[in-house]
């Protein structure tokens, strides 16, 4: 099942492809100070793919352990998604308040990656993260 999504300014573009439809996946609400200020959820499925549509780079802010890598829209405060790089693949996870169908999410659950080791994170981020992609944007004027 294929979703959508787009940042606030209309910068970014999420494409959201994932095994089942939306309605079954419940987002993690991070209890970090950065995502809890930003009042971010973020949902991922290690079956699903998300692809980022941005003509421009995005700007790479880096919290916590640092292991993380928060992608924000070049353009407004957005933070689209969080991603880190494994091997030859990058995996991440989406900001679930920008997508368009959120309404049919379940109500978002509480994470709390502080509590846990820098190993046991990437381990974590391994089995529940998504395929990430980037691509330039094939609008034409």
């Amino acid at each position: 099942m294929e979703y959508s999504g787009i940042c606030s300014c209309g910068e970014v573009e999420l494409i959201l492809s994932l095994p089942k439809p939306l309605k079954h996946y419940q987002p993690r609400a991070c209890d970090c100070d950065f995502c809890t200020e930003r009042g971010i959820s973020y949902i991922s499925d290690p079956d699903g793919q998300l692809t980022i549509v941005s003509d421009r780079s995005l700007k790479v802010l880096k919290q916590g352990s640092e292991q993380a890598q928060f992608l924000r829209c070049p353009n407004c405060p957005d933070v689209v998604a969080v991603t880190y790089d494994d091997a030859q693949t990058v995996k991440g996870a989406i900001n679930a308040s920008l997508l368009s169908d959120k309404d049919t999410l379940q109500d978002a659950t509480s994470a709390s990656p502080k509590q846990i080791s820098g190993q046991e994170k990437l381990m974590r981020w391994r089995q529940l993260w998504l395929n990430v992609e980037f691509t330039a944007s094939s609008a034409s004027d």
